[in-house]
C-alpha cells in the first residue's frame, strides 16, 4: 500500500516539541501496546536525547498479553504497561517518574530546592489515546477525547496532582514511512486517518494476517470456517455475507464489510489481539 501523510500541523508539533523541551524534565512517550516499535517515532528519540524518556505502553488490554509479556522483557525498564480504559498501571508512573528523577531530586535537596513541579511532556502518534491518558493520569476530563486521530491541535499544559505539570501536544508521525508494514500497523490501528487510505485493500491485508496468527478470533468472532486458504478479499466477501451486507443484484457491499471489521478490531471486539513481536 502507498501510504504517506505528513500533514503541515505535524511540523508544527515537531517545532513545539524542540522549543518546549529545555522547560521538561521527563518525556513520556506513549505508543500502542498493540505496535510497540511501529508506533514508536523515530524522530522522537533524536528530539527528545537529552531527557529521560518513559515508554507507556497504552491499550495493554486489547493487545495479547502473553505478547505484552514478551515486550516488557524487550524493553526492559525503560516501558510500562497501562490501559486509560481500565486504568491499569497509571497509579505507578508517577512512582516511576521520581525514579528516573531520582539523582536530580536529591542535588536540588542538597541546594535547598523544594517543591518544584516536575514538567512533564507527552508525545506520541496520533490515536494512541493521548486525550484519554491525561484524563485518566490528572483524575478530571482535562482534554478532548474521541476514537479518531489528531483531536488535540495545540500544546496545553495540565496541572496534575503530587507536583507534576504536565505539557500535552498534538500526535505526530514521521515524513516517509520506510518500512510498509510499519505503515500498514499504522493504518490498523487508526492511526493514520482513513480517508487517505483504501480502507478495503487495509482490511485484507489484516484479515490475512488474523488468518495467519489469530484464526480462532475470526472463527468466534463472525462464526464462519473453511477460511484458512482464502485471500484477504474472500474472507471480507464471506463475512459480509454473513453479517448480510447485500446491495441489489445480490453482491456484497465489500466496502461497508471492510469498515466494520476495522472497527471492530480497533475496538478490541475480535479479542486481545498483537500486531507485532519482539
Amino acid at each position: 500500500m502507498n501510504i504517506q501523510w505528513f500533514p503541515g500541523h505535524m511540523a508544527k508539533t515537531r517545532n513545539l516539541i524542540k522549543e518546549n523541551l529545555k522547560l521538561i524534565d521527563v518525556v513520556l512517550e506513549l505508543v500502542d501496546a498493540r505496535i510497540p516499535l511501529s508506533s514508536k517515532n523515530p524522530e522522537i528519540l533524536s528530539l527528545c536525547s537529552n531527557k529521560p524518556i518513559l515508554t507507556l505502553c497504552n491499550k495493554s488490554d486489547l493487545a495479547d498479553p502473553c505478547v505484552n509479556k514478551l515486550w516488557q522483557e524487550y524493553f526492559g525498564n525503560k516501558a510500562m504497561f497501562i490501559s486509560s480504559s481500565s486504568g491499569q498501571g497509571i497509579n505507578q508512573i508517577s512512582g516511576k517518574v521520581k525514579e528516573l528523577l531520582h539523582d536530580k531530586i536529591q542535588r536540588d535537596a542538597e541546594r535547598g530546592i523544594t517543591g518544584r513541579s516536575i514538567k512533564l511532556m507527552i508525545v506520541g502518534v496520533p490515536n494512541v489515546g493521548k486525550s484519554s491518558f491525561i484524563n485518566k493520569f490528572s483524575k478530571k476530563a482535562a482534554t478532548q477525547v474521541a476514537d479518531r486521530p489528531g483531536v488535540t491541535r495545540g500544546k496545553q499544559w495540565i496541572r496534575l496532582s503530587e507536583g507534576f505539570e504536565l505539557l500535552d501536544t498534538p500526535g505526530v508521525l514521521w515524513p516517509k514511512f520506510d518500512d510498509e508494514e510499519v505503515a500498514k500497523r499504522l493504518a490498523y490501528t487508526g492511526a493514520i486517518k482513513d480517508v487517505i487510505i483504501d480502507i478495503e485493500e487495509l482490511c485484507h491485508y489484516l484479515l490475512e494476517f488474523l488468518r495467519d496468527n489469530y484464526p480462532d478470533r475470526i472463527r468466534e468472532r463472525y462464526k464462519i470456517s473453511d477460511f484458512e486458504t482464502l485471500k484477504g478479499y474472500e474472507i471480507t466477501e464471506l463475512i459480509g455475507r454473513k453479517r448480510g451486507f447485500i446491495v441489489s443484484g445480490g453482491e456484497i457491499n465489500t466496502e461497508r464489510a471492510a469498515a466494520v471489521i476495522l472497527d471492530e478490531f480497533r475496538g478490541g471486539m475480535l479479542g486481545r489481539i498483537s500486531l507485532e513481536r519482539p
